[in-house]
């Protein structure tokens, strides 16, 4: 079950949970003037923590790493379709909002994104 390469323009090592070293894919996009941030989950490629799991800690690192503030970027987390059988694998694609950028606690909001707006990222 291999990632199709359309979805990540660079492999992006990361510390998972508990300093578990992680991959993901990673894309970056300007779109309506904002920088997006397309993390996209590796499955067997990634030896450690998935994209979910890492959340805020996950952007906070390619923040870290591109000179990026976190106000300034839109986060989305990418499960890719990798032409299985199981519908677990088929594409979606979550524009997350983390609460704790606003210096406030909570869980993060998930909003899956339409057909219509991820072939406008993937296009």
């Amino acid at each position: 079950m291999k990632v199709p390469e359309k979805y990540y323009d660079e492999v992006f090592d990361f510390k998972g949970q508990w300093d578990v070293p992680s991959k993901c894919g990673l894309k970056l996009l300007t779109y309506n003037g904002k920088i997006h941030i397309i993390v996209t989950e590796l499955y067997q490629d990634n030896p450690g923590t998935s994209v979910t799991y890492a959340g805020y800690s996950l952007l906070r690192q390619i923040c870290e790493s591109r000179g990026f503030s976190e106000k300034e970027v839109v986060y989305l987390e990418c499960n890719p379709d990798t032409n299985s059988k199981l519908s677990f694998y088929d594409e979606e694609v979550f524009r997350v909002s983390f609460p704790e950028i606003n210096g406030e606690k909570g869980r993060p909001d998930y909003r899956q994104l339409s057909s219509d707006e991820i072939k406008s990222l993937f296009s």
